[in-house]
């Protein structure tokens, strides 16, 4: 029986048929005219949407509200519990960093971040001594959207950079501040990519721009005190597939360029010794070489897979010569062991490797060579690696949390290998992880390749089918998704659900090969792995088709569109946030800010007639056909770069014009926000519970 009754009619899209035709194959759309033809100027002007779409948009968000209108109150309990859970005043460890140590904090009500300074060796409980650099609720009072980039200090603390979106459509404004007295210089520099990278005399920094299809293309050298438009153009990048980004190394000897797509790198480098220098090129992009750099006084650590290395390894070039024919090898490529990301400092070199499924912190010391892992024994847990802000030290941070452990934070010493716990995470309304079970399970998929999947449910849970549970997959772009704390999914798992996580392929779980075998020609993987999952909870009674709700955003919202087309009978709802669902026309317009810079991953259906055709064959939007669909919830943002709002919208319209059945399709698009949602900690979790309660109800469990 139907949890939605007595609904309003839906809106129906009127029909515009537009043809575009390819390699001799011809394709009608008859929801084109959804796409803003200005969407460049829309998403930095909202209020230029074309009043046709933006009234069919509203539309749909009044019969979004009339099928939920019966939740209210469940979402008024979920946020309660999920705020509940949060420490309001929280204050992160501040991190030590020449004369001072640097966090962040909130104060109770608040939305937005506080950054501080604290003396170095100050008790980080002394409200007394905290130097508040930038207060976000300030920043963001009065704002529909308010997004912080963070501050980052120059080198000898005196002023920092701050960045902030205020629209949704990540183009950032930076501004530089005066750390002592608080106030911004009159410095403005627009339409940036978020940050900035400093020079060591913290009288100039270097920062990207974006182009008018909202991609990094441009990279300038600002100096205090002059106008954006006569800043020098460092770098410009032709090449729209490619991404662009500028860092600075932590003894503030080089700028990095780091300009990349999903398979191919390439750095740059400019000495801080000369700023009006041309940056030097490292290794010249090759198609399929990836590498990332790292400075380590008189050598830089490459962390590539040249060569072969799958996996990744770990090489050594000197500073004056980093040239790829200088490269030498230091920690080798072991296969089935992924290396994720690497750091250097004065006497160790660090590491974060994933290996059988689960990750592991390697520290090598770079005199002697000895090398040491910190590891957990629990059997799903996730790690991560924040390093140090001083390059000559020997203590490192690093966070570990399961699915039933919450978040705890540590300092470790390398020389002596003591770890110190400096925080755990406090979950104010009480959790007890006696009370739930955390398990990894494996689900045969269709080829005999056996897929993770991490389970939390209460312990008194009966495992006989009956529990609904939320699935969640993602599986893109090489993204692990962590078995990590989340105290929101508590609120479905404390009312009997199973939550669920699959680590399917196009997700590296299992090492670089799982990347490999769920993109381009072989992205059907991805989704056959998740439906083997929810095969496999159906079999072993976790849960039952009949109660399994699947999730899944951006690239994971192409998931739920496919396995909706694939194999609806096998869930009873699916919730597609900021869905890519209309794969095959995105990758067609190489205007979208990810179109050329996103083909690595999908392939060019432009130039090639195959891909065009393996697109066109899993591509949701392109795939809806006429059969009974479970209950869908799509989730969009009106100034969203990433997957823009039209994705959702016209993939709504053609499933309520072609499905069979009676379950509702429902669409919500926030007008204020883009790819990330709300933006402030409570206005976040609003949206979580709307999304919880769409799926209790669904359920059946209100």
């Amino acid at each position: 029986m139907s949890a939605f009754k007595n609904l309003p009619t839906a809106p129906v899209a009127p029909k515009k048929p537009v043809t575009d035709t390819r390699h001799g194959i011809s394709r009608t759309d008859d929801y084109a005219w959804l796409r803003a033809d200005n969407w460049q100027a829309m998403f930095k002007d909202p209020s230029t949407l074309d009043p046709e779409i933006r009234k069919h948009l509203e539309a749909e968000n009044a019969y979004m509200n009339a099928a939920m209108a019966d939740t209210k109150e469940l979402q008024k309990a979920l946020f309660g519990e999920m705020r509940g859970r949060i420490k309001e005043d929280d204050s992160s460890v501040p991190m030590k960093d020449g004369a001072f140590a640097y966090g962040t904090s909130y104060v109770t009500g608040g939305e937005q971040p506080r950054y501080f300074r604290i003396p170095r060796d100050g008790n980080p409980k002394d409200e007394g001594i905290r130097h508040v650099l930038l207060d976000g609720d300030k920043e963001a009072d009065g704002k529909a959207y308010f997004r912080l980039a963070g501050i980052d200090h120059c080198s000898d603390h005196s002023r920092g950079i701050w960045g902030y979106d205020d629209k949704g459509s990540e183009y950032f404004t930076l501004k530089v501040r005066d750390l002592s007295t608080g106030e911004d210089l009159p410095d403005l520099i627009e339409n940036t990519g978020g940050g900035g990278a400093w020079a060591p005399d913290g009288k100039s920094f270097f920062y990207t721009v974006l182009d008018e299809n909202h991609r990094p293309s441009k990279i300038f050298h600002h100096i205090i005190g002059t106008p954006q438009k006569g800043d020098r153009l460092v770098y410009e990048e032709k090449d729209p597939g490619f991404f662009m980004s500028v860092g600075g190394s932590l003894l503030d000897d080089f700028i990095y360029i780091d300009i990349h797509d999903h398979e191919t790198s390439e750095y740059r480098l400019l000495s801080t010794s000369d700023l009006t220098a041309e940056p030097r090129l490292v290794a010249e992009r090759v198609t399929g070489l990836e590498y990332s750099m790292t400075e380590g006084g008189d050598v830089f650590y490459i962390l590539t897979n040249a060569a072969g290395a799958k996996d990744f390894k770990i090489m050594e070039a000197p500073v004056e010569a980093p040239q790829k024919e200088n490269w030498r090898e230091v920690v080798p490529h072991k296969p089935g062991t992924l290396i994720l990301n690497h750091m250097a400092y004065a006497r160790h070199l660090v590491w974060l490797q994933r290996r059988e499924g689960l990750p592991e912190i390697v520290i090598r010391d770079r005199k002697t060579g000895e090398e040491h892992a910190i590891a957990f024994a629990e059997e799903a847990y996730s790690l991560g690696l924040s390093g140090a802000a001083e390059y000559d030290t020997d203590v490192i941070r690093f966070s570990y949390s399961s699915m039933t452990t919450p978040s705890q934070l540590f300092d470790y010493n390398m020389a002596t290998r003591q770890r110190t716990l400096l925080k755990t995470q406090e979950v104010p309304s009480g959790h007890n992880p006696d009370d739930y079970v955390t398990r990894r399970v494996f689900a045969p998929s269709w080829d005999g390749v056996e897929v993770p999947v991490t389970l939390l449910y209460r312990k008194d849970m009966p495992l006989d089918g009956s529990a609904p549970c939320l699935l969640y997959g993602y599986g893109a772009y090489g993204i692990t998704i962590p078995a990590g704390f989340n105290t929101n999914c508590l609120s479905l798992v404390d009312r009997g659900f199973v939550y669920a996580i699959a680590h399917i392929r196009g997700g590296k779980d299992k090492g670089f090969q799982w990347y490999e075998d769920g993109k381009m020609a072989k992205k059907t993987n991805t989704f056959k792995d998740f439906i083997a999952a929810a095969d496999y909870l159906n079999q072993e009674k976790f849960t039952s088709y009949a109660n399994i709700i699947a999730e899944g955003g951006s690239a994971g919202g192409m998931l739920m569109g496919a396995v909706a087309n694939m194999a609806p009978e096998k869930f009873k709802g699916i919730i597609a946030a900021v869905p890519f669902v209309d794969v095959l026309n995105t990758m067609l317009d190489d205007t979208l800010p990810l179109t050329p810079p996103e083909w690595p991953e999908w392939g060019n259906p432009i130039e090639s007639a195959e891909f065009y055709n393996i697109i066109a064959g899993y591509s949701p939007y392109d795939n809806v056909e006429a059969k009974p669909y479970p209950a869908i919830l799509a989730l969009g943002g009106l100034t969203d770069p990433r997957v823009t709002y039209w994705e959702p919208a016209k993939w709504v319209a053609k499933l309520r014009e072609k499905t069979t059945g009676s379950a509702p399709i429902l669409m919500k698009t926030n007008m204020d926000a883009g790819h990330a949602g709300a933006a402030g900690r409570f206005q976040r979790l609003e949206e979580i519970a709307f999304e919880y309660a769409f799926a209790i109800k669904v359920a059946g469990k209100m």
